[in-house]
C-alpha cells in the first residue's frame, strides 16, 4: 500500500520543486469549467458528448437533462435525431455501466475498457458457465442479435435451447461482456418506450472496432473533462485497474498538484484552472450524472454527509441541484391531472437570492422537462431560508 507520505516523495522527485496545492473550490471550479456548468457551451449535442466523454445513460431521460443544463441551444430532437442516425449509440463502457457516446467513441473506446467487462466475466459468471465454451457464446450471441434485435431476457431464452442447463440471464450477460451490443431506438428516444433491444455495435454502425487498446489517450481525454485527478479517481470513473503505469508513460504530457489531503492529482498542461471564487449559477444534474460517479474522492463536488441521499441502496443516482456548484439537494418531476410539480429537497438553507435563482432555473428545468404540462409549479420539500 502506498502511503501518503510516500506518494508525496515520488511526486516531489518528479517535480523537483514545491508543489502546488489545489483547495477544494478550485477543484471544484476546475470540473464545472470543463463540465461546461459555469456557463452553457454554444456547441453541438454531439460535440459535448464527446467532450464528456460519454454520459452515463442508465435512465434513458437523464442524458437530455445532462445535456440541456451544459448547452446554450440544445432541444429533445437534437439528441433523439443523433440516435435514430446512428450517430450516437448506447452501450456498455465504463465501470460495466450504460453510457450514451457518439458512434465514434463507440469504436475506440470498447476496446480499452474491455478489460472491465473480462474481469465481470472471469469473476462473477465464469463459474455457472462451467463446461461452456466461451467463445462459441460469444459467437452464437452475436449471430442471434446480428439477425434480430433482441432484448437481454430474448436472447437468453434462445442461448437456453443450446445450452439447456444454464440460466438465460448468466448466458445473456456472457455475450454482453464479450460482444459490443448497443440498445438500438426506441429506447433512449425522447418520448419514446419500449424494451431495450440489442445489436453488435458493428453491424449498427457498420464498422469495426478500433483494433487495440488506447488507454493513454482515454486518460487524457478524461483529464480534459474532469482532471485534475488522482490515479485512484482514473481507476473509479473506467473501472480499469494499473492505471499507475499508464500515467508514468504519459508523464511528459502532465502535470502535477496536490490537493488538500497530500494526494497527488494529475492534469493535462491544457487543462482550465478558474479562480476559486468564480461565481457558479444554479444547476440541475440529471439522474447518474458522471460528475457524481467519477472520483475516488468526491468532496469536490459533493460532501460525504450528503452521499447516502443521493447514492440509494438499489444502486439509484437521484437526480441533484447545485448550488455554489456543489451538490445541495435533490429534485424530481411529478406530473398529475395537466400539472408538472417540480420537487426540490434541499439539504441545507439558502439565501433568498440563491430561492429566487432555484425558481428561475426550475422553471426553465419545467419549460424543458414537462414542456406538455398545462401549469407548472415548483415546491419546496424543506426548509428554505438561512
Amino acid at each position: 500500500m502506498v502511503t501518503r507520505k510516500n506518494e508525496f516523495n515520488s511526486f516531489a522527485q518528479q517535480q523537483g520543486k514545491q508543489p502546488q496545492v489545489l483547495s477544494r473550490r478550485a477543484l471544484n471550479r476546475a470540473l464545472l469549467s470543463r463540465q461546461m456548468l459555469l456557463e452553457r457551451a454554444n456547441i453541438p449535442a454531439l460535440e459535448a458528448i464527446e467532450r464528456l466523454v460519454g454520459m452515463q445513460a442508465q435512465a434513458p431521460n437523464a442524458p437530455y437533462v445532462g445535456l440541456w443544463s451544459r448547452l446554450a441551444h440544445f432541444e429533445h430532437r437534437e439528441l433523439s435525431q443523433l440516435l435514430l442516425d446512428r450517430n450516437a449509440v448506447r452501450i456498455v463502457l465504463m465501470r460495466g455501466t450504460i453510457h450514451l457516446v457518439s458512434a465514434r467513441d463507440c469504436l475506440v473506446v470498447r476496446p480499452s475498457v474491455q478489460p472491465v467487462l473480462d474481469r465481470w466475466l472471469q469473476g462473477a459468471l465464469v463459474k455457472r458457465l462451467e463446461g461452456v465454451d466461451l467463445e462459441e457464446l460469444a459467437s452464437a450471441g452475436r449471430a442471434f442479435v446480428e439477425i434480430e434485435a433482441l432484448t437481454y431476457h430474448e436472447l437468453g431464452i434462445r442461448l437456453q435451447e443450446r445450452w439447456p442447463d444454464y440460466e438465460p440471464e448468466v448466458l445473456a450477460n456472457a455475450v454482453r461482456a464479450q460482444i459490443p451490443l448497443v440498445q438500438i431506438p426506441p429506447r433512449g428516444i425522447w418520448g419514446a418506450s419500449g424494451q431495450a433491444a440489442h445489436t453488435s455495435a458493428e453491424a449498427w454502425l457498420g464498422k469495426p472496432l478500433a483494433a487495440e487498446s488506447r488507454v493513454e489517450e482515454l486518460l487524457l481525454r478524461y483529464l480534459a473533462a474532469f482532471g485534475p485527478a488522482s490515479v485512484k479517481d482514473m481507476q473509479v470513473w473506467s473501472g480499469l485497474t494499473g492505471l499507475n503505469q499508464v500515467v508514468e508513460r504519459l508523464l511528459p504530457h502532465l502535470r502535477s498538484f496536490l490537493d488538500e489531503e497530500g494526494h497527488v492529482l494529475w492534469d493535462r498542461t491544457d487543462g482550465a484552472l478558474p479562480d476559486e471564487d468564480t461565481a457558479v449559477p444554479i444547476r440541475f444534474l440529471g439522474e447518474f450524472d458522471n460528475m457524481l460517479l467519477s472520483y475516488h474522492n468526491r468532496t469536490r463536488i459533493m460532501a460525504e454527509a450528503d452521499k447516502p441521499s443521493v447514492f440509494t441502496r438499489n444502486g439509484i443516482i437521484r437526480a441533484t441541484v447545485l448550488i455554489d456548484g456543489f451538490v445541495s439537494g435533490l429534485w424530481s418531476i411529478e406530473e398529475r391531472r395537466g400539472t408538472a410539480s417540480l420537487q426540490i429537497k434541499l439539504f441545507k438553507s439558502v439565501s433568498a437570492a440563491e430561492e429566487a435563482a432555484l425558481h428561475e432555473e426550475g422553471s426553465k428545468l419545467l419549460q424543458f422537462a414537462a414542456m406538455d404540462a398545462e401549469e407548472h409549479e415548483i415546491r419546496f420539500v424543506s426548509a428554505i431560508h438561512s
